[in-house]
């Protein structure tokens, strides 16, 4: 039986396990568009296609070429123009601000348990040039001894290599650090790829019991 290694540093996604859209994407589309002319577009449609077109993509290395192509994709159908020929600047930006997103309720109390369990904490996620001022705006950059980024790195996740990175940033080897993060495929198996130890943040309930946590502050028990 392999011997579990002591926990010394843990590292996180952003989207969907620190933060989420508020109150959706689809929400915040329907109000840029609506600020731009375009009224009465549906909150509900916009999401259920940005979800379509999200699960449709092969790879997306979050630029912001790739991102205007989505959200054309989002808008496709709603009787507009492409939002990359009008408003897609303004879009852009307001994911920029911490207004459109909501940090889960049990994201700082955790932060502020694990960080007095004296554990290194690193962010790991697939994110563009907008993440750190972001972070920083909605007072979570300090938690964080390392913040590795895909668009710095240049591999996302599921690669190795930006786990690989950030073990290097936090000076911690990759089987001592515990990796959470809500997706199977990104954050689960590259986590595991590379080394590290992993846990699947499941808020909704949807996997099995074993392989899950729930709340962010069962991860105390892995440090304590």
């Amino acid at each position: 039986m392999t011997t579990r290694q002591k926990v010394e540093a843990i590292t996180f996604d952003v989207g969907g396990t620190l933060i989420k859209p508020w109150p959706s994407v689809g929400h915040v589309y329907a109000k840029v568009a609506a600020e731009n002319g375009l009224k009465n577009l549906s909150p509900e449609i916009l999401n259920r296609q940005f979800g379509a077109a999200w699960k449709g993509l092969e790879s997306f290395n979050h630029g912001r070429e790739e991102w205007a192509a989505l959200v054309d994709k989002t808008f496709a159908g709603t009787g507009t123009e492409p939002p990359s020929q009008t408003f897609f600047p303004q879009l852009y930006d307001r994911f920029s601000e911490p207004e459109v997103w909501h940090v889960f309720e049990d994201v700082v109390p955790a932060l502020e348990v694990l960080a007095s369990h004296r554990v290194k904490l690193g962010i790991i996620s697939n994110w563009d040039e907008r993440l750190i001022p972001l972070l920083r705006r909605l007072k979570l950059d300090t938690y964080f001894e390392a913040i590795v980024v895909s668009c710095n790195v240049g591999f996302p996740k599921p690669s190795s290599i930006i786990f690989e990175h950030a073990a290097r940033k936090l000076g911690v080897a990759p089987e001592r650090i515990l990796h959470v993060g809500d997706s199977l495929d990104h954050d689960i198996k590259g986590a595991t790829t590379a080394g590290f130890q992993t846990r699947l943040i499941d808020r909704n309930r949807e996997s099995e019991p074993s392989t899950r946590i729930k709340f962010l502050h069962e991860l105390e028990v892995e440090v304590a």
